[in-house]
């Protein structure tokens, strides 16, 4: 019997994207109200995207509380 990631948990609704500017690359994570409230500064696209990609699985598999932990976040407000 195969079991989704967080099953009978409330399913986590923090989000990722890339952001680009004149200082470069970064990765930024939002609390489920929209928020950002985790930023990454990185070399390049193509460690953006990387990052990026980590983050969404960590999303997917991580319950909210361990997806704070690993990521050393706030509880939301």
């Amino acid at each position: 019997m195969s079991v989704e990631p967080g099953a009978g948990e409330p399913p986590n609704e923090y989000s990722v994207k890339m952001s680009q500017s004149d200082l470069g690359w970064e990765v930024l994570i939002s609390e489920p109200g929209g928020a950002v409230i985790w930023t990454r500064a990185c070399a390049d696209e193509t460690e953006a995207r990387t990052l990026a990609s980590t983050v969404r699985q960590h999303i997917y598999w991580l319950s909210p509380a361990k997806f704070r932990e690993y990521y050393k976040l706030a509880e939301p407000i």
